[in-house]
């Protein structure tokens, strides 16, 4: 089964895509904080990552370069979430990502970008 990690610090969205990505069939685990998120991420390497870009402590870019750092980890697809309005200014930081998901999240938008993350990763 596909492992997916959602990674945002307001439970309500992580809680949100965890829904969603289950009922597509997906395996979802959260993590809250970009420290957890790296722990989970080391332990178990999931399929995908999914990272919110805004959260206190260590944001989502620190985290996706923390990744990309490990050699063992730097192929596991990261797909953005961000309420920033153009895909541009989600990705000031050249931290290489396979995507961005615009909040509010849309459901086929979201199934779609999921999918085609995971279908590169084959």
């Amino acid at each position: 089964m596909t492992r997916i990690l959602v990674v945002d610090d307001v439970a309500d969205n992580s809680f949100l895509l965890q829904t969603l990505l289950e009922y597509e069939g997906y395996q979802v685990d959260i993590a809250d904080s970009g420290w957890e998120a790296l722990v989970k991420i080391e332990s178990a390497p999931p399929d995908l990552v999914l990272l919110d870009i805004m959260m206190p402590g260590m944001n989502g870019y620190e985290v996706a370069h923390r990744i990309r750092q490990n050699h063992q980890l730097d192929s596991v697809p990261i797909l953005f979430v961000t309420g920033y309005d153009s895909p541009a200014a989600a990705i000031e930081d050249p931290v290489q990502v396979t995507g961005v998901i615009r909040k509010p999240v849309e459901v086929d938008s979201l199934v779609m970008q999921v999918q085609a993350a995971l279908d590169q990763d084959e």
